[in-house]
């Protein structure tokens, strides 16, 4: 059972103890499910989410610049645990349970040292990318990435100023890295299999492919002239 936080606690703990507590009138299956989802599951969905959103991309004219986006999302996830590793020798800040008597672990076996969340930094690099490469998809990617960042608190592994120093991490490294990955990236997927990215030479969309609208994609020419007061956007576009 979760308890108070200590007297005279830092607002840091106190919000720790806040969200962490609500697990005292959460059922067993609930705890166990968070327990999956923080530890594993919301970061599983957003590799579904990022595999969804290339698919899509590839059968549209001019996905490059998407799939490139979409390819660097993991790779920034890589950089920033990377980045982590020396950030955690210096800092050697302890898990909270470790520290505070009182709180409800919900993973009793996670080791090693709190600042800053690997999870929560991986899962905001993932979601840097897909948003680089549709803003639909990117803005649930973001819910998820954020999802994941208050399970690792409410689970009673981090403290929240380690998920936020997740949260910056991961997206420091996603966005200020991204252009030179991409302009790095880009020849590759250029180079890549049709069936990876569609193809890169196609210069209008047939029956079966749609324009892709992420970053720097070459809109497709219009072939037929839209009725008077007839057409639209399709709401579905993929944009960065």
């Amino acid at each position: 059972m979760a308890g108070a936080p200590p007297s005279g606690s830092n607002a840091d703990v106190s919000v720790l103890f806040d969200i962490n507590g609500v697990a005292d009138s959460t059922p067993p299956w609930f705890d166990r499910g968070a327990a999956f989802l923080g530890e594993y599951g919301l970061i599983g969905m957003l590799g579904v989410l990022l595999v969804v959103c290339w698919w899509r991309a590839r059968r549209r004219t001019g996905a490059v610049p998407v799939v490139t986006a979409l390819l660097w999302g993991p790779l920034a996830a890589a950089l920033a645990l990377l980045a982590n590793m020396p950030i955690r020798a210096i800092v050697e800040r302890p898990r909270p349970f470790r520290e505070h008597e009182g709180l409800e672990v919900l993973l009793p076996g996670t080791t090693g040292y709190s600042f800053v969340s690997d999870h929560t930094s991986v899962a905001m690099a993932l979601a840097a990318g897909i948003f680089m490469a549709s803003r639909r998809y990117g803005l649930a990617a973001l819910a998820l990435a954020l999802l994941e960042a208050l399970s690792r608190v409410y689970l009673g592994v981090h403290y929240p100023s380690d998920v936020v120093g997740g949260i910056a991490l991961g997206t420091s490294v996603a966005l200020l890295l991204a252009p030179a990955a991409t302009a790095g990236l880009m020849p590759l997927v250029r180079r890549a299999p049709e069936w990876l990215v569609g193809d890169p030479e196609a210069a209008d969309a047939g029956p079966d492919r749609e324009p892709a609208t992420g970053p720097g994609a070459v809109p497709a020419p219009r072939t037929e002239p839209l009725e008077r007061g007839g057409g639209g956007r399709d709401g579905d576009e993929l944009a960065a």
